[in-house]
């Protein structure tokens, strides 16, 4: 059970990240504080971009690992 909650979160914590981040901006932009929300606005989408470039990095080494 430990193992399929570890490999879950793993998988999905770029997701749950940036949706932690777009929560925040909103709140900010909610208490009135708007060049701040509009700045970390941008959060959300640079982490998932990061997030599927590192994976793509990672399972192109692996096939190449796996070729040699």
């Amino acid at each position: 059970m430990k193992k399929i909650i570890k490999q879950k979160i793993l998988k999905w914590y770029p997701v749950i990240i940036a949706f932690i981040c777009l929560v925040y901006s909103v709140t900010l932009g909610l208490l009135g504080k708007t060049e701040e929300a509009i700045y970390s606005a941008h959060w959300p989408g640079t982490i998932l971009l990061f997030a599927i470039a590192i994976r793509q990095r990672r399972n192109k080494d692996n096939i190449n690992d796996k070729n040699q």
